[in-house]
């Protein structure tokens, strides 16, 4: 027998990674998360003693240094830079920014995270604001402020082991969420041809048919034509959906008939005539029904009242 170790059985020594000790907060939290995704295994020093700071191979949210080459990510210094929209980079941006797309597969899957994830994230955290509250005391919970409410209270018994658990659950958490973000991003990439393809075939441009469920208000954001989608659920039956009138807000291109509202079952069957219509949702922006003919009629009952399709480009 040989006594040679099996080199693929060695376990990498973890790179240290330095951030900033006391309260923490969604932007080093997500960068650390995003780097160990992107570099493996991490050890994470949780300090503000610069000795400790440098003896790490990286360093987040702290040193007030920016340089990916000697790995540092700090944005504090205010010399990072900002987007095309305006926001400025914090710390997950610059970490973003250095590992997203590789870890995204694609540039186009990187900036979609961007927007959606990190954008908002290094906002809140160089104070720059994304909304306006349009009912007094009530404001969106975002993410942010689940990470944040993870740190333990002020008088926790423990002190500074119960903010080092509370801080590592909170990294985990980071983890999962673009995780999660990066499949959803990534099969969106997968669908837009598939919903192109539709778009082209569809005889009337104002019903998008997919023969699947799958993510389709990308592409269609940019097809102002299309009122209506329908597909199939996993269930069996077949959704059809009102296309939404902007990315934000719940207006609808066209709303299914204020008749249908709520309906379900029987009575919905009767107003529409649709033996195997299931049911419409109140704010009327989907319905249900059992077969591709039944969803197929409802949209032409939608549309009475739409404008007409455009013609067809001559060929």
């Amino acid at each position: 027998m040989s006594d040679a170790t099996d080199s693929s059985a060695v376990t990498p020594e973890p790179i240290r990674v330095g951030t900033h000790s006391g309260s923490f907060h969604a932007d080093e939290v997500f960068a650390l998360a995003t780097l160990r995704m992107a570099l493996g295994p991490i050890e994470i020093v949780r300090t503000r003693t610069a000795e400790k700071l440098a003896a790490c191979a990286m360093r987040v949210d702290v040193g007030r240094h920016y340089d990916p080459d000697s790995g540092d990510f700090d944005h504090h210094q205010g010399d990072v830079g900002e987007r095309e929209n305006g926001i400025r980079y914090a710390s997950f941006g610059l970490v973003w920014k250095q590992f997203g797309e590789e870890l995204a597969g694609s540039a186009e899957v990187a900036a979609s995270i961007d927007g959606r994830v990190v954008t908002p994230i290094d906002a809140g955290d160089n104070g720059q604001d994304l909304y306006e509250p349009l009912v007094d005391g009530v404001q969106p919970y975002a993410v942010s402020g689940v990470i944040a409410a993870m740190n333990p209270p002020w008088d926790a018994e423990d002190g500074a082991a119960a903010e080092r658990r509370a801080f590592d659950e909170a990294v985990d958490l980071a983890e999962g969420i673009v995780r999660r973000e990066l499949e959803a991003s990534q099969g969106r990439a997968r669908a837009a041809d598939l919903v192109r393809a539709a778009l082209e075939r569809a005889t009337d441009p104002r019903i998008l048919e997919l023969d699947r469920g799958m993510p389709w208000r990308g592409v269609v954001r940019d097809a102002p034509e299309v009122l209506l989608v329908v597909s199939p659920r996993s269930r069996g039956d077949w959704s059809l959906q009102a296309v939404p009138a902007g990315d934000h807000g719940f207006a609808n291109r066209l709303s299914l008939p204020e008749s249908w509202a709520g309906l379900e079952g029987e009575p919905l069957q009767q107003v529409t005539g649709v033996a195997d219509a299931v049911f419409c949702h109140v704010a009327r922006f989907m319905a249900v029904a059992g077969s591709r003919d039944g969803v197929l009629e409802l949209a032409r009952q939608a549309l009475v009242d739409a404008p007409e399709a455009p013609p067809a480009p001559a060929a």
